[in-house]
């Protein structure tokens, strides 16, 4: 499960590293695209520029040639003029038309000049912007192959990340698939035990029905008349409910706490505020009233702390020994007479409070919406105290049965507690309109034109303490009303009694308690020493390997005792064997013998008597191949009649009755063993069968074991569940975040370019004004 868990928040980093790349990528793929949009714009304004410079070229060149024909013609009028003077002075007419091309020769060379210099400022004009946009026009293919380096490389990151996170998905599928498959196991075996805990409540129904009928039956003794002197009436000791009491006292002492500190700095802040509005004390002496009640508001810690030290106090003496109810918590009648004493403090405070208020209705630069803003709050200061003198009788009420036995019932017991409950929700509804009123006054106050600073600072404090003390008292009547049934209900109450329990039936209790303790204590007998769980487990091992070896040794056994039987059975047969082999042996020694005597007589006779002999030689040899085909039958034959005989009978008559019985006792002796072995095989299979049935058990305890383990890992894995929703859902609030930051980014961007656009519309007005400026000229 670890391993999910880590998987799953890898995944959950990737997602994010993932939706910030893709964010950062959208972003940058629009700035490319806005920069080579620029970049073509750029381009085409050069163009631009390269045909206007043409033109330019082009009326120069125009200029230059319409200068040469202009240069030709001063040359042909001077040649004229010095012709002219050569000739001498021809007359008024020639005089006039001399001076005429004088005039218009002095015309053409001063408009000459001033376009050679429009030429040159105009070439000049153009050589500077050219260089300008040149330069702008690398820079900015710069900035495109940057911004296209940087999209290449966060694309590669991204699609390696996309195939990561593929791959990661890819895996977490499988494994979620298996977790499913496990869990539905897990429901299937939880539904079984779910049916066997009915079948067992079911049975310990039917167990507490008979014995309940018995106890009715057999028990005659139950007697509840008088109380006081039945010591059954005494309940058992509720450790549970001293825990709850214990738990429940210490949320209600930091509630306390948080209330204690927020009326002290209500109080403080309030006698600030006396010396400082409407009358600063640091300028001119403030009003009697007003010095009576900021010294009776200084002395509101000598109420205020006794409240939190009664309830500590309170709160120490319920410890899990004790006895917790209203009869026996002594320390619950010294924070009632403490919180009587800040009532009574509240009633004589309030009336200097409402005069405070109608001295600031009264000031000079009081407004009407200020005047009503007070008059609320007198209201409110009412509302408040007369609550607060509420909350004092219900928990006198409370504190009553501890001094005074059987003061008061179990119902008007619940009645208090629940009416207790209503005042506590009504103060903080108080507390919390007279926060609100008191900071629209404030509000109306800082629209005052001679508000101080000092009057603004106190004014924030005492708006904070308010918002303690609303949010502790909203604390505090969400917890009573939470725990209002564990108020109401009666953790000790006598058998079979509805009598509330006395203080001496606590102590008889108590004393009960220790008295078991010191029995059990007394009685308890030495445990044994425990083993650790890793020794446990070696111990295991060593057993389970130690039994599988001596089944394993018992197997071996019992084969070699089926060896032995076999080694000896084949021992008997070649036995026998050897036996018939030396009769054999003898028997054709001795026709050996008697075939060598014949053939010596033989060769003492004559020739025919050798032929004889051999022919008898022959016969002999026929007659011993004969016997051994007749006694091959024989032993077929005796195989067929016996079933397992595999030996073979002798040639002479003398010894076949006697080989025969041996034959077949020792083909008997041989299905004996055969069966003894046989005999010895199944036992041996019992015994095997037997410890495969004891592993097979244990194999089945150590099923159930981790069958628990699975249920408790199930139980992990929906925590796990849970805490991954969780995770889930600060995982889209960051995923939000970071889109709102992205947008953020986007705006300075389109900001960015816009500007970027404004510069080159003038750049591109200004060019077109020069532009402009040179047609005219």
């Amino acid at each position: 499960m670890a391993n999910v868990t880590d998987l799953q928040t890898k995944y959950s980093k990737l997602a994010q590293e993932y939706s910030k790349l893709r964010a950062q990528n959208q972003v940058l793929k629009k700035g490319v695209v806005d920069e080579q949009a620029n970049s073509v714009s750029l381009k085409e304004q050069l163009k631009q520029r390269d045909q206007s410079l043409r033109k330019q070229e082009q009326e120069m060149d125009s200029l230059s040639f319409r200068n040469q024909q202009l240069a030709k013609r001063v040359e042909l009028l001077q040649e004229e003029l010095t012709t002219s003077e050569a000739k001498g002075k021809k007359g008024k007419h020639g005089l006039q038309t001399q001076s005429v091309f004088d005039e218009d020769l002095q015309k053409k060379i001063e408009e000459n000049e001033r376009l050679h210099i429009q030429f040159y400022e105009a070439d000049e004009q153009h050589r500077r912007q050219e260089a300008e946009l040149s330069t702008r026009l690398q820079e900015l293919e710069k900035d495109s192959d940057q911004h296209q380096a940087v999209v290449d490389g966060l694309t590669t990151k991204y699609m390696e990340n996309i195939e990561r996170l593929q791959s990661d998905k890819a895996r977490l599928e499988v494994k979620a698939q298996t977790l499913e498959r496990e869990a539905k196991e897990c429901r299937m075996r939880t539904e079984e035990c779910q049916q066997q805990l009915r079948r067992c409540q079911s049975e310990l129904n039917k167990q507490v029905k008979q014995s309940s009928s018995v106890i009715q039956e057999k028990v005659p003794f139950n007697d509840t008349k008088f109380s006081d002197y039945n010591s059954l009436n005494v309940p058992p000791h509720n450790r549970r409910h001293q825990l709850k009491s214990r738990d429940v006292s210490g949320q209600a002492l930091s509630f306390i706490q948080d209330l204690v500190a927020a009326l002290l700095n209500f109080h403080s802040y309030t006698e600030q505020r006396v010396h400082i509005y409407p009358l600063d004390s640091s300028i001119e002496p403030i009003s009697p009233l007003n010095q009576k009640f900021s010294q009776y508001l200084h002395e509101n810690a000598a109420y205020v702390r006794p409240l939190e030290d009664s309830f500590l106090q309170l709160h120490q003496s319920i410890t899990e020994d004790t006895v917790t109810v209203l009869e026996t918590v002594v320390k619950l009648k010294t924070f009632a007479d403490n919180f009587s004493s800040y009532t009574h403090f509240l009633q004589k405070i309030l009336p200097y409070q409402l005069k405070s208020l109608e001295e600031e209705s009264a000031a000079s630069l009081s407004t009407a919406a200020l005047t009503a803003k007070n008059q609320e709050l007198q209201s409110d200061m009412k509302r408040i105290t007369s609550v607060f003198d509420k909350l004092k009788n219900y928990i006198n009420l409370l504190a009553l049965p501890s001094v005074q036995q059987d003061a008061m019932p179990q119902s008007s017991t619940s009645a208090v507690f629940t009416q207790l409950a209503a005042c506590l929700h009504s103060l903080h509804d108080a507390i919390k309109e007279m926060s609100k009123h008191y900071n629209q006054k404030a509000s109306l106050e800082q629209e005052l034109p001679t508000i101080t600073q000092k009057l603004c600072t106190t004014s924030e404090c005492l708006l904070g303490s308010l918002g303690s003390l609303t949010s502790s008292t909203g604390k505090i009547a969400t917890f009573f009303s939470n725990n209002l049934d564990f108020f109401t209900s009666s953790g000790y109450s006598p058998r079979t009694s509805t009598v509330a329990l006395n203080p001496l039936q606590a102590e008889s209790m108590l004393a009960n308690k220790k008295k078991a303790a010191a029995y059990i204590q007394a009685i308890k007998k030495p445990r044994p020493q425990t083993v650790a769980y890793k020794e446990a487990l070696t111990n295991r091992r060593v057993l389970t390997s130690s039994t599988e070896s001596r089944e394993g040794l018992t197997q071996q056994v019992m084969q070699s005792q089926e060896k032995i039987a076999r080694l000896e059975q084949e021992k008997e047969h070649w036995l026998l064997e050897a036996q018939l082999g030396k009769v054999r042996l003898e028997k054709e020694n001795q026709r050996i013998a008697d075939l060598e005597v014949q053939l010596a007589a033989a060769l003492g006779g004559s020739p025919n008597s050798l032929t004889a002999a051999a022919s008898t030689l022959a016969q002999s040899h026929e007659e011993a191949e004969m016997e051994q085909r007749a006694s091959g039958k024989e032993a077929t034959l005796c195989t067929s009649l016996v079933g397992m005989l595999c030996t073979t009978s002798t040639v002479e008559h003398a010894g076949d009755e006697e080989s025969r019985e041996q034959l077949i006792k020792t083909h008997y002796m041989v299905r004996v063993g055969e069966l003894t072995t046989q005999l010895q095989i199944s036992d041996s299979k019992a015994v095997h069968f037997h410890s495969e049935c004891r592993a097979l058990a244990k194999r089945l305890t150590i099923a159930e074991k981790s069958r628990e383990t699975l249920s408790e890992e199930v139980k992990v894995a929906n925590q796990n569940i849970t805490r991954l929703q969780d995770e889930l859902t600060t995982t889209k609030r960051s995923y939000e975040d970071q889109l709102s930051m992205m947008s953020d980014h986007l705006c300075s961007m389109n900001e960015t370019l816009s500007k970027q656009r404004e510069e080159i519309d003038t750049l591109k007005l200004g060019s077109k004004g020069n532009a402009k400026k040179n047609k005219g000229r």
